[in-house]
């Protein structure tokens, strides 16, 4: 354990960075996610199709070819920002595709009674879907959601491709530096990550007892 207690710095700073992955590229994917999801269910057909062609594409390409463009495309088109934007650019947009979909399923869950009582009642679609619908479809897919961010918590370890110093960036200076200690240097960067996972989980847990839908 002796590496492991002498690098806890570098250690934490990894995840720290991962942590900072996690957190900007999940609210960006969830605020993105969401309006996709009101594009889909939307009634104009422009941004149906939108919506539908967006997460045909971000759901079949891998995340790692998304990287390589954001890494590399951007740059060739003059927007220059930092690797570690580069990164939450990537994971957002294809995390997005994800949350579209789960969103989505919830939306489709929600009685379509209500709907129509509050389009009866003349409130505008855009009133409607904020109001009435996406409250309760955010309720019924905690769960899918979780799952969502857990693998994009995952996600995350692909950025150390490009230099980012994340955790698995950190591990692999770690074993090239020890690498008598392969294994424990693994194991110890292995349960931050099922670490990180749990707290997900356990949030969502708790948030699906606290804002469970009575059925």
């Amino acid at each position: 354990m002796d590496v492991l207690i002498e690098q806890r710095g570098v250690i934490w700073d990894g995840f720290q960075t991962t942590l900072a992955l996690l957190a900007v590229s999940g609210v960006l994917a969830l605020v993105l996610g969401t309006v996709l999801a009101a594009m889909r269910v939307s009634p104009i057909r422009a941004l149906n199709a939108f919506g539908t062609a967006y997460i045909f594409v971000f759901r079949n390409t891998p995340l790692l070819v998304i990287l390589i463009f954001t890494a590399f495309g951007l740059p060739a088109l003059d927007v220059r920002p930092s690797f570690f934007m580069k990164a939450v650019i990537a994971l957002s947009v294809y995390t997005a595709a994800f949350v579209c979909e789960a969103l989505r399923s919830g939306i489709n869950a929600v009685n379509p009674g209500q709907a129509e009582a509050a389009r009866s009642v003349g409130m505008t679609f855009g009133q409607t879907l904020s109001i009435v619908v996406l409250p309760q479809a955010f309720r019924t897919v905690i769960a899918p959601l979780a799952s969502v961010f857990i693998a994009l918590a995952k996600n995350t370890s692909l950025a150390q491709g490009f230099g980012i110093a994340e955790a698995t960036f950190r591990m692999k200076g770690l074993i090239n530096n020890n690498p008598g200690d392969v294994y424990l240097i693994f194991f110890g960067i292995a349960l931050g990550y099922v670490l990180i996972v749990a707290v997900i989980s356990g949030a969502a847990n708790i948030a699906e007892r606290q804002l469970s839908v009575r059925r």
